[in-house]
């Protein structure tokens, strides 16, 4: 029995390759494998050995040869393949042990050229790994140091089966795909954002009890992808207390986490069931969360609080008496955290904040998922400096209007459409969400806000085809409202905003969010 070793990841190798010795293999390898196991005592021999052909072209070229692709490929039940191997003087080769250079690592450094990245694109290891998974049947292909142990149980027990050698070549190609999807994306930066065919490349993080629902199983992925910032947010957030996350609590926490770091001044929001019921701007995060937790106060109970300012000890103060399911932020001062670990239950999340966090935020493809297929746009990243009011009234918006008119049209943009807020001092003081109807969702937010509506901004998600809002609005005591323009109907609204002495302004973007 014949075994190729050849592995960037060293973890496990020697102990392995003992192994697989001591079971009668022999063993061959390339450079830095071949290197540490012999450095272990181990008798291993050159791939040059197997070819009769020296390593080439500064080591691209050294498996790429009919002596190692036929003892891969040789289908070991086809008397014709035997022969012509026995032709050829080509032995099989029994087990393949082989995991690829770090391609995403590399090029995610600062500073690394297209000679780097292009020298750490493997040829011969992918190459290796599906032909041997292509031959699973009669090729152990071994991709991930994890299997090292119970493959050798199983060797040592009788050899492995068929279903075992499958989802063992299963793992091996997906390695491959997962490789060449990077390389892909990494020669596709700066090229056409919407190519005529993508991959995704996903990394089990870990698994859920369930989904949405108790008879739904689920698991949680993290996105592969090259390039920087995709080791933030919620999905390589460290858990420094409370219980495991669940579905629900991870797309809440997503949301919640969106949400505080969309602004670059002092926020906190408190999110249930993905839209913010509070939420503030404050240079004290303690009273960014004070001011966020009036915005509704029953509905946080059992919600989501996000900062994007470590947790002060004040803060932690005053969340304590409420429950919580998430408190996450980027840092938590030490007495902060041991108020908050005293509350047991509590899940408590550190994330790192977002690339261009405060100033040109990251633009990455939103995916959304249909029923046999994907919705895919750019994500609805502008920083606030691109965000521009045109004042369309007779009455112009007081220098404290401007600032809150402000804090709504980003607060807005993560409410589920359709979206109305009314803000007062940069806090959310009422919100309507999904309704099918605008002025159903200005109704439920002047309900919400109730005395303190008046005197504040409104904002909608999206432009107004009737006045009836601003009418609203008017009644409630609205004294300024931003929305983004654009109907064949603007005339009647700022005709209404007039008579009512509101000022109004138009952004001319709009903020969906289904």
């Amino acid at each position: 029995m014949r075994a190729i070793l050849s592995v960037y990841d060293k973890a496990g190798i020697t102990g392995f390759a003992r192994d697989l010795a001591g079971l009668g293999f022999e063993l061959f390898s390339t450079g830095g494998t071949r290197k540490a196991l012999a450095e272990a005592g181990l008798p291993v021999k050159s791939i040059s050995d197997i070819t009769g052909f020296p390593e080439i072209l500064d080591g691209r070229v050294k498996t790429l040869h009919p002596a190692v692709h036929g003892g891969l490929l040789a289908r070991r039940d086809l008397p014709a393949h035997m022969a012509q191997l026995a032709e050829s003087n080509i032995g099989l080769i029994d087990l393949v042990a082989v995991n690829l250079y770090p391609f995403v690592q590399t090029v995610s450094k600062e500073g690394v050229t297209l000679e780097d990245a292009l020298e750490n694109i493997d040829i011969g290891g992918p190459t290796m790994l599906r032909a041997s998974a292509k031959n699973f049947p009669g090729v152990i292909v071994v991709v991930d140091p994890s299997d090292y142990w119970p493959v050798l149980d199983k060797l040592k027990s009788g050899g492995v089966d068929l279903d075992g050698r499958k989802r063992l070549a299963r793992k091996a190609f997906q390695h491959v795909a997962t490789y060449d999807t990077a390389v892909a994306q990494y020669l596709g930066q700066g090229m056409e954002a919407f190519p005529d065919e993508i991959t995704v490349s996903m990394k089990k993080r870990y698994g859920l009890r369930y989904g949405e629902n108790p008879h739904q199983a689920a698991a949680f992925y993290a996105e592969q992808a090259v390039g920087g910032g995709r080791d933030t947010g919620i999905t390589w957030a460290r858990q420094l207390g409370g219980k495991e996350l669940s579905f629900n609590n991870i797309l809440d926490a997503d949301a919640a986490w969106g949400a505080a770091t969309d602004f670059a001044a002092g926020t906190v929001a408190v999110i249930k069931h993905t839209n913010p019921c509070g939420l503030a701007s404050h240079d004290d995060i303690a009273e960014a969360y004070r001011r966020a937790f009036s915005g509704d106060t029953v509905a946080a109970f059992g919600g989501i609080v996000a900062s994007n300012r470590p947790v002060t000890r004040a803060m932690a103060e005053a969340i304590k008496p409420v429950f919580y399911e998430i408190v996450i932020a980027p840092g938590y001062d030490a007495e902060a955290l041991k108020i908050l670990q005293a509350k047991k239950d509590l899940r408590i999340l550190e994330a790192d904040l977002p690339p261009g966090y405060g100033s040109s935020p990251e633009v990455y493809r939103d995916f959304r998922r249909v029923r046999g297929g994907f919705l895919v746009q750019e994500s609805d990243s502008l920083a606030e400096k691109d965000v521009n009011l045109r004042t369309v009234t007779r009455q112009q918006p007081t220098g404290d209007e401007v600032r809150d008119l402000l804090f709504a049209w980003r607060a807005v943009k993560h409410v589920k459409s359709n979206a109305i807020v009314l803000a007062s001092d940069r806090t959310l003081v009422g919100m309507g969400a999904g309704q099918p109807s605008r002025i159903i969702s200005a109704s439920i937010a002047v309900e919400k806000a109730a005395d303190r509506a008046s005197g504040s901004v409104l904002a909608s998600d999206a432009m107004f085809p009737f006045p009836d809002v601003v009418e609203a609005a008017a009644e409630a005591g609205v004294t300024a409202i931003v929305q983004p323009g654009g109907s064949i109907r603007d005339e009647d609204s700022v005709k209404a905003a007039d008579e009512h002495d509101i000022a109004m302004v138009f952004t001319g973007v709009r903020h969906f969010r289904h």
